[in-house]
């Protein structure tokens, strides 16, 4: 079987169609395509691509099977030091797949890798569950990171956003800006903001506070202001909080608590 006919019964035995193949080593479909028809061949970096992807040596990828045993092909100790020189340190691509991406994808080197899986680790990854130096997922953990649930990292993006620079709806870090609630050195939020510098149409808690209802231990400033040192108790306090916002949630007496005091 010659390196076209292999091909195309590995990608079909696979249930990969030619475009799906083309988006795992970088090529496009109509590249495939012509390996497919003999009308072009790889080149080194994509067939050492394809020899990883289909977890085979070069030479049996392209027909030489018998190669390896003669002692003239690439073994797969050497394509994965092709691999390395190429910038790919480690990849593992799960078989298992679900709607068509694997369920586990780790793919760890230099340059612009992406990983893409239902789990997906990596330079770059996009997945269900993401983690890598830019991910994009339901739940992502990463440098920079953008997660419709929950995202982690330096700057991060998310329904519940944890990160030096955090953008949420509930956002907690170094400066957090969050739709119900923002914790952190500085803090912006419609309903809730706990910080250093807090800014809230609604609450604010801080060491400066700017809200509806400001509570600060240096300044507070707005429709109801307390300022730490004043004799305001705490009873009082949570009254007014809860007539203004009667669906703040309960553990938030405690830090008005403790910013009084």
């Amino acid at each position: 079987m010659n390196f076209a006919e292999h091909l195309m019964s590995l990608r079909r035995q696979r249930g990969w169609s030619q475009e799906e193949l083309g988006n795992q080593v970088g090529v496009t479909r109509q590249t495939v395509s012509k390996w497919e028809m003999g009308q072009s061949t790889p080149e080194l970096e994509k067939l050492v691509e394809l020899a990883r992807l289909f977890n085979m040596s070069i030479d049996r990828l392209v027909g030489l099977e018998g190669a390896e045993e003669r002692g003239g092909g690439f073994t797969y100790q050497q394509t994965r030091a092709e691999m390395r020189s190429l910038g790919v340190y480690y990849e593992y691509i799960s078989p298992v797949k679900v709607f068509g991406l694997p369920l586990v994808h780790i793919r760890l080197g230099f340059g612009p890798r992406l990983a893409k899986g239902i789990v997906a680790i990596g330079n770059c990854a996009v997945g269900v569950v993401a983690v890598g130096g830019c991910s994009l997922g339901l739940v992502s953990l990463g440098g920079l990171t953008l997660g419709l649930l929950l995202a982690f990292g330096g700057l991060s993006l998310g329904l519940v956003a944890l990160g030096g620079m955090a953008v949420g709806g509930f956002a907690v870090g170094g400066c957090a800006i969050g739709q119900w609630l923002a914790i952190g050195g500085g803090a912006f939020s419609n309903y809730l903001a706990i910080g250093g510098g807090a800014w809230s149409t609604g609450l604010a808690i801080g060491g400066s506070a700017y809200g509806h209802v400001a509570i600060g231990t240096n300044e507070a400033k707005g429709a109801f202001p307390y300022l730490q040192g004043y004799g305001h108790h705490i009873e009082d306090v949570w009254h007014v909080v809860k007539t203004e916002f009667p669906h703040m949630w309960d553990w938030v007496r405690g830090v008005i608590q403790w910013a009084l005091n």
